[in-house]
């Protein structure tokens, strides 16, 4: 009934918006047919004229003070734009334009992109719309505590800000968790682990859940964030798929007894294309550049 009802709702909303393009032609068309209609009352043709002797008698130093000003104008915005860019991590003019206009206009896509999505296949129907104006997420694949750490030592400055830390933890909460978590104290306490601000804090929650149970995303938040090094995060993932797996066949042999037993294996589907991606990826930071192709080509084909 509920799916039914959201179904009806999503065809209503399309219709609008479909309807909504062409009540803004129809309504260019009658504009333009009052115009021509009213054109003697309105004396355009006058109007035309006077504009026309307007400009005629314009200097060249109102040019040059118009492309003053504007040039002023379009650099004190820069300049804001460049201190919110520093400060927040993103355009404030494209925060707003995406955030509450493209949102009136009906601009919006369902489908959250990720990379355990584009791999992986499935994702989950009832996620957050997301707008088509993305952020990429991690595009070449760094790790946060073998890589972006690295940059800190060197640097003293912090490679990710708040906003790419918003990101990922949207991420990780999308395909690393589900509603069946709070039934497994281990997952439990991943699910609070993935939504930590500390990293201190995660990594805590990490080994805590590993405690409890052989946890794949446990291994997945070690791998990636306290591993100094591309071969300790390799080992972590390779437990991660250890764990993996066995989760992975539990929750195949169940995926049909109900909605949770389904999201969970979807869940732990993700899970598993994730940590498979991701030892192809260390097989390739390692130079093990044919291997590295094996895996990603398997996963293609596996999923």
């Amino acid at each position: 009934m509920a799916e039914a009802g959201t179904g009806f709702l999503e065809q209503l909303k399309s219709c609008i918006v479909w309807s909504w393009t062409y009540l803004w032609t129809l309504w260019f068309f009658i504009m333009l047919f009052l115009v021509y209609i009213l054109r003697v009352p309105l004396k355009i043709n006058d109007n035309l004229s006077t504009v026309s002797m307007f400009l005629n008698t314009l200097t060249p130093k109102f040019y040059v003070a118009l492309t003053g000003t504007s040039s002023l104008i379009s650099g004190l915005i820069l300049i804001f734009e460049w201190w919110y860019f520093r400060k927040y991590g993103t355009s404030f003019i494209e925060q707003v334009s995406v955030s509450h206009l493209r949102p009136l206009l009906g601009g919006v896509d369902n489908s959250a992109p990720s990379a355990a999505s584009a791999a992986g296949g499935d994702a989950d129907s009832g996620r957050q719309s997301v707008s088509e104006c993305k952020v990429w997420r991690n595009p070449l694949n760094l790790f946060r505590g073998a890589e972006y750490n690295r940059y800190t030592w060197v640097t003293g400055r912090e490679p990710l800000t708040y906003y790419d830390m918003n990101l990922s933890a949207q991420d990780h909460q999308t395909f690393f968790t589900c509603d069946t978590d709070h039934l497994r104290p281990a997952d439990a306490i991943m699910q609070k682990a993935w939504r930590e601000r500390n990293p201190q804090a995660r990594i805590s929650a990490a080994h805590e859940a590993l405690e409890l149970n052989e946890c794949a995303t446990a291994y997945i938040l070690l791998a990636e964030e306290e591993a100094t090094t591309i071969v300790e995060a390799e080992k972590l993932f390779k437990q991660a798929l250890k764990a993996g797996e066995g989760c992975y066949r539990r929750s195949q042999q169940l995926q049909h007894h109900g909605a949770q037993y389904e999201a969970q294996h979807r869940r732990d589907t993700n899970v598993l294309v994730y940590i498979k991606r991701r030892l192809a990826m260390c097989a390739r930071k390692l130079g093990r550049t044919r291997e590295a192709v094996k895996m990603m080509r398997d996963v293609s084909l596996d999923f």
